[in-house]
């Protein structure tokens, strides 16, 4: 089985969700399936049905988190130093292009949020970043064209 790169944080906050799935989420639907069930015929019972549904996703989900927990591999960045970009990393790029400045985080792919500058270890920019160092250039390609950015910064927290 292959590993799954995780951070530290990462793993804690799938085990929260695997947590809440199993211990408040599918019990409630499971009570919502038979409060449902009570109120008869199931073949035009949309409250059944919609139940069901939220009930194979819960089931889904807790397969899936329990998959990936158990082939985790845990990397805490602040055990990790050195000057290049690797997993773990906190990188300061400016687009060359639009000398805009961003601050990325590379992480597992289970708990990146671009929203919260966490981009996947497979995300095309982390790609194009892993083993640059300060002043270096990363060429991305990207659906609109190949962007270029400068890593400023390498930081390990």
């Amino acid at each position: 089985m292959e590993k799954v790169p995780m951070t530290t944080q990462g793993h804690a906050a799938l085990e929260i969700e695997l947590k809440d799935l199993k211990s408040v989420r599918r019990p409630a639907v499971i009570e919502a399936i038979a409060e449902a069930r009570a109120h008869g015929d199931l073949s035009e019972n949309a409250e059944y049905h919609a139940a069901k549904d939220q009930q194979s996703f819960i089931e889904g989900r807790i397969q899936e988190l329990e998959s990936v927990l158990s082939r985790a591999q845990i990397i805490d960045p602040s055990s990790l130093s050195g000057d290049t970009v690797k997993f773990g990393a906190t990188v300061i790029v400016v687009d060359e292009d639009t000398d805009e400045e961003s601050t990325y985080q590379i992480v597992g792919d289970y708990e990146s949020d671009m929203a919260k500058g966490k981009i996947a270890i497979s995300a095309p920019l982390a790609r194009a970043l892993i083993g640059k160092g300060e002043g270096d250039t990363a060429n991305v390609k990207t659906p609109k064209g190949t962007r270029k950015y400068e890593v400023i910064d390498v930081k390990y927290k």
